[in-house]
C-alpha cells in the first residue's frame, strides 16, 4: 500500500509538473499572438539618416585670354576669288578688305562699299569684286571707330568736338531723306550717320577745296557723315543701292581688321612659278 501511494503521489507531482510546463508554454505563445510583432522592449538605436550626396559642381573652364583667342587661319584662294582693283593703287588694308569680303562672300552678291578712313577714299565694287569707281571722301573730323552713345538724337548745335567720328564697321546701305527732304544713303541710322552729296554751305570750312586736295589731312571736317562728290554720289553710289543694293565697310582707324570685323581672315593670293 505505501509502495503503492508514494507510487501514486511521484506520478501526481510529474503530471502536475507537465501541466505546469503545458501552461507556460500555452501562456508564451498567447502573448506572441496578442502583442504586435514590431514591439521590442530593448532600445533600439537611432539610424542616422545618409547624408545627401551633394552633385559635382559644373567646372567653369578658364576664359582665354585676348592675346591667346586664337584667329582665323589665313586662307588661299584662286584669282576669281580675288578683287579685282585694275590699275587703282590702294592701301594694302584695302586690298585685305575687299579681297576677303569677295572670298568669304560676306557682301551677300550685293555691291559692295569701302570707305578708307585713313586716305579718306570711298571704293565702290560691283557684286563680282571689280572695282567700278573710286573718289576722296569728306569725314568726321574727330579721330575714333565708334559712336558716341545718343548721338543719333542730338541737335548738330549740341554735338561735342569729340563726338563727330565717322564709326566703323559693316553696314547696310539704304536709301532715305534727311530733314532738309534731301535724298541720301543711310550708313548707320540710329546714328544718324549718312552718305550724301557735300554742301558747301559754310565757305569757311572750303568743303570743295578739301575734297580737291591731293591730301587726307584736310579731309576730316564733317559731323560724321560722309561726304561725296555730286557726281560720284548722283551717277554711282545711289544708281548701285537702288540697283542691287550694297554692304558698307567702313575701315578703322585705332583697331586692326581682325579686333573690327570678328569673321575676318586674311586671303592669301596665288603665286605665280615662272615658266621654265
Amino acid at each position: 500500500m505505501t509502495r503503492t501511494r508514494k507510487a501514486t503521489a511521484t506520478n501526481s507531482a510529474s503530471e502536475f509538473g507537465a501541466s505546469l510546463r503545458k501552461g507556460v508554454l500555452l501562456g508564451a505563445a498567447v502573448l506572441v499572438l496578442i502583442l504586435p510583432p514590431t514591439l521590442s522592449f530593448l532600445p533600439t538605436p537611432p539610424q542616422s539618416a545618409a547624408p545627401p550626396v551633394a552633385a559635382a559642381p559644373a567646372i567653369k573652364q578658364p576664359a582665354q585670354p585676348p592675346s591667346q583667342v586664337q584667329r582665323p587661319a589665313a586662307r588661299s584662294a584662286g584669282p576669281r576669288q580675288l578683287a579685282q582693283f585694275g590699275r587703282t593703287k590702294v592701301s594694302s588694308e584695302v586690298r585685305q578688305m575687299a579681297n576677303w569680303v569677295v572670298h568669304s562672300s560676306d557682301h551677300k552678291a550685293m555691291s559692295f562699299v569701302i570707305v578708307d578712313k585713313k586716305q579718306a577714299k570711298v571704293y565702290l565694287f560691283n557684286p563680282k569684286g571689280r572695282l567700278k569707281a573710286s573718289t576722296p571722301a569728306l569725314l568726321g573730323a574727330a579721330p575714333g571707330d565708334d559712336s558716341a552713345p545718343g548721338i543719333g538724337d542730338k541737335p548738330l548745335s549740341q554735338v561735342l568736338a569729340d563726338e563727330k567720328t565717322t564709326p566703323a564697321g559693316r553696314f547696310i546701305a539704304e536709301l532715305g531723306m534727311n530733314t532738309n527732304g534731301e535724298d541720301i544713303v543711310w550708313v548707320d541710322y540710329d546714328a544718324a550717320v549718312s552718305m550724301h552729296r557735300v554742301r558747301a554751305n559754310v565757305k569757311a570750312e572750303r568743303r570743295l577745296e578739301r575734297l580737291a586736295s591731293p591730301t587726307a589731312k584736310d579731309n576730316r571736317i564733317s559731323f560724321g557723315c560722309i561726304n561725296l562728290p555730286p557726281r560720284f554720289y548722283e551717277q554711282v553710289l545711289k544708281p548701285t543701292v537702288e540697283g542691287t543694293g550694297a554692304v558698307i565697310y567702313v575701315l578703322p582707324e585705332t583697331r586692326s581688321l581682325h579686333d573690327m570685323f570678328a569673321s575676318f581672315y586674311d586671303v592669301k593670293a596665288p603665286v605665280k612659278m615662272a615658266q621654265r
